[in-house]
């Protein structure tokens, strides 16, 4: 026995309206397709409700009262993850220090002044 949320996502799909397709609908069309079905129209609100919260249905973006089917994407399969191949340790490199080569400064050698004769 499917459950009330089958039974709302397959009216759904079976009004297939680009308008969506309102709990009044809804309800018609289960009651035509499963006429052994003692319908409750309380449980029928609280499939919609559920169904909306899970994101299986949404409510139209024009049509406040009518609701449609999301789009499910199929579930992407999940590639293996390839297994890492450990990495050699790595040797760690000494850091070479350059020295600092600092240029001497010449010493300058002071000129004498050559004193004039008056």
């Amino acid at each position: 026995m499917p459950t009330y949320r089958e039974h709302v996502l397959a009216a759904i799909a079976g009004i297939a309206s680009r308008k969506g397709a309102s709990a009044i609908a809804i309800e018609k069309f289960i009651k035509s397709n499963n006429p052994d079905l003692d319908f409750k129209r309380h449980f029928l609100r609280a499939a919609i409700k559920s169904a909306l919260e899970k994101g299986l249905i949404a409510v139209h973006h024009q049509h406040k009262g009518s609701y449609k089917l999301i789009k499910q994407a199929a579930p992407k399969k999940k590639k293996a993850a390839p297994k890492k191949k450990k990495a050699a340790p790595k040797k760690k490199k000494t850091a070479t220090k350059k020295k600092k080569t600092t240029k001497k400064k010449t010493a300058t050698k002071k000129k004498t002044a050559t004193k004039k004769k008056t």
